[in-house]
């Protein structure tokens, strides 16, 4: 049998356009000749809509959008479609009202239901809230073949439904899915659906979302596996694609898997694509500081959107050295992007007129007195208040921008500073997308490096990637003044926030006590902060966000 795997990007929410790219995906697998068509989970409503699953009128039309299309089904294809199914007789007291279901598709009606066995609750998945759980394998027939019907997770832990299925002579079990991406995904997935394979002696077949949902990234690399576990065919990473496949014994296409740091950056890419497609805006903004954060984040929007759609705004400080200012604007000239200059140093003067003896030790005045301006020839000496200033300023301006001209703003933290709340409230965290929020620091380098490589020129001149990072927010000013080195930072994090490792785990691998316990402090004390930045694109098994939650306060010191 033919089969056709419809590895497509829906729109959460956008119920008409998914049915509508549906039918017209089901044509194109009939026009290749296929005789089933496997479409991603829940890929009518979207996945995941959280709370929407329970609005009625949200479930309703869903379901309506399904027997609408199972009209338009003609014969000599079968379309198995992820949607939300209503429950026949909801539980008073329970807010759950739908099924995480698979329709099939033929013959213009919808022949069956397969309802998920196997809701996940961990990591980003919250499946279990939304969603009433089936109970019962289900295997159809299409065109001759038996086949057994999963979704996703009913797979990734061996036992029923699959094995019950392939047990009733299933020779092909479908696996329509909303797999989200982490780096390594890929590959976890093959060797798991290559032991299902062989542990049932049936083909499999995984059918993945592709695209960007908030912060989530679906990777597609939609798959079919044979009886002995071979790879009989598999679709590309973070494109739409009709992989088309013979079963049980035939092959199809293999796409390559992209090289680890293309991965990351293609998902980036897509990503941020995908956000600012399906949210509706024009244009984005980031504030390039001639440091290595923003000039990756400038690289990933201009490929995300286009150099034509992005604009870079340079705001030079009395701190910022000519080094890097000329830096941003040879980036900025590399991408072909506008360059906006906006120097700070007068709005930095007017806040210390303004505050002047409210900032400083000693010099508080009370609430109406008339403080009379600060002597310049005594200039006060850089402390956290006025750097964080200067971050608000930078900030001001391009949230005035994003007003103005319906920009997105880019923030550009990456998730070591995240972490540790290296960050300014308002400063450098305002803005509507933050990039590479889930890339921690030493990442940052690795694939700035490679778009280099792949661009075979400087995009991002040698002396940005050579230079110890700096903030520039006062004379001299390091990182490292601050924070450890940013290869022992990584670990750390990695082991505590990834890992959710002790501090006495992380002291037996050979890192200092010191060092850690002062990293804890600094994680545990930034979850206020992280709870307010923007949402940022998942790139780990472990972002900040949907995959851990923690309290902000919180005594336990662990």
């Amino acid at each position: 049998m033919r089969i056709a795997l419809a590895q497509i990007d829906p729109t959460v929410g956008d119920i008409d356009a998914n049915a509508a790219k549906v039918a017209e995906w089901i044509e194109r697998a009939a026009a290749a000749g296929a005789e089933l068509a496997i479409f991603p989970e829940l890929c009518i409503p979207g996945y995941p809509a959280e709370d929407l699953y329970l609005k009625r009128h949200f479930v309703a039309a869903n379901r309506r959008a399904v027997e609408e299309l199972a009209r338009g089904a003609g014969a000599g294809i079968t379309a198995l479609v992820g949607f939300a199914e209503p429950v026949a007789e909801p539980v008073a007291g329970d807010a759950r009202i739908a099924h995480n279901s698979l329709a099939v598709l033929a013959d213009g009606a919808v022949q069956a239901v397969y309802r998920k066995n196997r809701l996940p609750n961990y990591a980003v998945f919250d499946e279990q809230r939304y969603f009433v759980p089936g109970t019962e394998p289900l295997t159809v027939d299409a065109a001759g073949l038996a086949v057994g019907l999963t979704i996703c997770e009913d797979v990734w832990v061996p036992g029923p439904p699959a094995s019950t299925e392939a047990e009733r002579g299933a020779g092909l079990i479908a696996n329509p899915s909303g797999s989200p991406y982490h780096r390594g995904k890929g590959h976890e997935r093959l060797e798991m659906f290559a032991a299902r394979s062989c542990a049932y002696g049936a083909c499999f077949a995984f059918c993945n979302l592709v695209g960007g949902q908030d912060e989530l990234v679906f990777d597609g690399q939609s798959l079919v596996t044979g009886p002995d576990g071979e790879l009989l065919a598999r679709a590309s990473q973070f494109e739409e694609e009709l992989l088309v496949c013979e079963v049980p014994g035939g092959s199809g296409a293999i796409a390559e898997p992209l090289a680890d740091l293309d991965e990351v950056y293609g998902a980036l890419v897509l990503g941020l694509r995908d956000y600012v497609a399906k949210n509706g805006f024009r244009h984005v903004g980031v504030a390039l500081s001639g440091g290595i954060d923003s000039a990756l984040v400038a690289l990933l929007a201009a490929d995300a959107v286009g150099p034509e759609r992005l604009s870079c705004v340079v705001m030079p400080s009395p701190h910022s050295s000519s080094a890097t200012q000329g830096d941003a604007r040879t980036i900025a000239a590399n991408l072909g992007c506008e360059l906006i200059e906006i120097p700070i140093e007068p709005m930095m003067g007017g806040y210390e007129r303004a505050l002047a003896g409210y900032l400083n030790p000693g010099e508080t005045p009370t609430i109406g007195e008339e403080v009379p301006p600060r002597d310049p020839a005594r200039p006060s000496e850089p402390d956290l208040a006025a750097e964080n200033i200067q971050a608000r300023i930078r900030g001001n301006l391009m949230m005035a921008l994003s007003n103005r001209h319906g920009w997105l703003v880019l923030t550009t933290g990456n998730k070591s500073e995240m972490s540790v709340g290296y960050a300014t409230l308002y400063g450098d965290m305002a803005g509507g997308f933050a990039v590479i929020k889930d890339v921690p620091k030493g990442l940052v380098y690795e694939l700035t490096r490679r778009r280099n490589e792949r661009a075979g020129s400087e995009l991002v001149p040698a002396s940005v990637i050579e230079r110890a990072p700096s903030a520039e927010l006062r004379p001299d000013q390091l990182d490292s003044d601050s924070l450890p080195p940013y290869d022992l930072l990584d670990r750390i994090l990695e082991a505590y926030v990834e890992r959710d490792q002790g501090r006495e785990e992380m002291i037996a691998a050979g890192m200092p006590a010191a060092t850690v316990d002062d990293v804890i402090g600094l994680v545990d004390r930034s979850e206020y902060k992280r709870r307010q930045a923007a949402p940022g694109i998942r790139i780990t098994p472990r972002a900040f966000g949907k995959d851990r939650r923690l309290p902000i306060t919180n005594r336990f010191g662990g």
